[in-house]
């Protein structure tokens, strides 16, 4: 099979995708297609990972007890987070809005799975941290796909690890990578929030390239 053509009109479109991938944290409540959110999924799992390992693993929250519990655990590390700030800086944390678990119709948990057999310990003995980088690659895959079919994405970070293990019952192997939020968002912008809510000035200096 001969290879597709990405011509420069096709790398105009891939460039407008990154610059408009957005962490949503304002979502509708309406359902997800469930065709599309497979696609995400489909896309995920062509990411790379170390040694062809494939680590990741997706878990989808739909029990009602345990969304309220993961719901619980941001409430409580949002609270800690909050209290590390003082004056102007703690008010603006507090007004900020970090999480769309309550609205998203689609929780997703990606797992590293460190007894995964899959690569058979190729290529991360001496750096065996690229497990979990390739989960990451598999969420930034979901992300653009999800992007490109109009889904919205919501990292959570302000979460407790080891309680939202316990709360999936998913094995003590398995390492929370990324508690993701997915529904269709409720506005668009071209700029992070956190620049637009005034957290942090623009900072593009990610692009720099430094020669050695």
């Amino acid at each position: 099979m001969d290879p597709p053509d990405f011509d420069d009109a096709f790398a105009a479109r891939l460039d407008a995708l990154f610059a408009w991938r957005r962490d949503v944290r304002r979502f509708r409540t309406t359902p997800l297609d469930e065709d599309a959110l497979r696609a995400c999924l489909a896309a995920a799992h062509r990411a790379p990972s170390v040694g062809n390992s494939r680590p990741w693993r997706f878990v989808r929250i739909s029990d009602p007890a345990r969304r309220d519990a993961v719901v619980a655990s941001f409430a409580r590390c949002n609270a800690q987070a909050a209290a590390a700030y003082a004056g102007e800086r703690a008010a603006r944390y507090r007004a900020l809005k970090l999480a769309g678990l309550k609205e998203a119709p689609v929780h997703l948990a990606a797992f590293c799975d460190g007894d995964t057999a899959a690569g058979l310990g190729l290529g991360r003995a001496t750096m065996p941290e690229t497990l979990a980088y390739s989960v990451v690659g598999a969420v930034q895959c979901l992300w653009l796909a999800a992007r490109a079919r109009g889904i919205g994405v919501g990292w959570v970070s302000i979460l407790d690890p080891a309680a939202v293990t316990e709360i999936l019952a998913v094995p003590q192997s398995w390492r929370l990578v990324a508690y993701l939020c997915l529904g269709l968002p409720q506005e668009e912008h071209p700029d992070p929030e956190l620049e637009r809510h005034g957290w942090q000035p623009e900072d593009r200096r990610g692009a720099e390239l430094y020669e050695r």
